[in-house]
């Protein structure tokens, strides 16, 4: 992101037709505005446009509160634009969903705590008590909201009461072993952050580790991706994958798949705060 935080940025999806990038810059250079970064991409298959654009807003002549109305009016409407318009000063509020393990949720705070990112924590929620002490390292609530099939439903709509309450803007699940409900998704589309191992399916299960060394397996993955009703079938967000030999035991495959994990978690989060991933169906466009 810019070093100066009096910017805007807008995230934009739209049919393709020629004049889209002219009308954008145009709109912006016409009010005095000073293009930072700019990125499109043409999905010619489907004939889908795709743009990030941030400008300053110093000398911009549009008020930060009228820019969308404006945009909206003279531009959107016309080209049937679906967009997004943020704003560098305004941190996005992130809530981390954690279970039992921490190497992901150590990652996490680290990178927060280092001022790595544009971002704001105010709390951390489990459905175990086990992580409270890592919170409390860092100055963050801990909420624990224990959860059973009996109560899940309860439980979700109080966490939801929590994270509105909060002004939580998304939610990173820092391998939080519960499946969100549908009506929980719905509350956050595409603002919901997920980490897996890439062995699924064909490693699912409690121990896919050791199902994946017993087969031999020559590279190990993990996948960040927004999550959906879908289990683990979201729009992709970042992958990596790590290279295994006949060497490595089942130790060293755990070991090198939570390195993955955290680096690709993290990397899919920074994306996301940086407002650079404009989801499309079931797919990811990464500026």
């Amino acid at each position: 992101m810019s070093a100066n935080k009096n910017t805007a940025i807008l995230l934009i999806n739209c049919p393709d037709r020629q004049g889209i990038l002219a009308v954008v810059t145009e709109f912006i250079n016409q009010h005095k505005g000073n293009i930072l970064y700019l990125d499109q991409y043409v999905n010619r298959e489907e004939k889908v446009f795709f743009m990030r654009v941030e400008w300053e807003l110093d000398a911009f002549q549009i008020p930060k509160d009228k820019i969308e109305e404006y945009f909206e009016t003279l531009i959107a409407a016309r080209f049937e634009m679906n967009f997004r318009l943020y704003f560098a000063d305004v941190k996005p509020r992130m809530a981390i969903f954690v279970s039992k393990m921490s190497h992901c949720l150590y990652d996490l705070l680290a990178r927060y705590a280092a001022d790595e990112w544009q971002v704001e924590i105010p709390l951390i929620i489990s459905n175990h008590p086990d992580m409270e002490s890592v919170a409390k390292r860092f100055n963050i609530e801990y909420h624990v909201f224990p959860i059973t099939k009996e109560n899940k439903a309860e439980q979700e709509a109080l966490q939801i009461e929590l994270l509105k309450k909060n002004k939580i803007t998304f939610c990173v699940l820092a391998r939080y072993m519960q499946v969100l409900s549908a009506d929980f998704i719905a509350h956050y589309p595409d603002r919901v952050i997920n980490i897996h191992h890439s062995f699924l399916p064909a490693f699912a299960g409690a121990k896919p580790y050791h199902a994946a060394h017993e087969r031999g397996v020559k590279v190990i993955g993990a996948t960040s991706h927004y999550v959906t009703s879908d289990l683990d079938a979201g729009p992709i967000i970042e992958q990596s994958v790590a290279h295994i030999s006949h060497k490595d035991n089942v130790e060293d495959l755990i070991k090198k798949g939570r390195d993955l994990e955290k680096i690709v978690l993290s990397h899919a989060v920074e994306k996301h705060i940086e407002r650079k991933i404009l989801a499309y169906k079931n797919r990811t466009v990464v500026f």
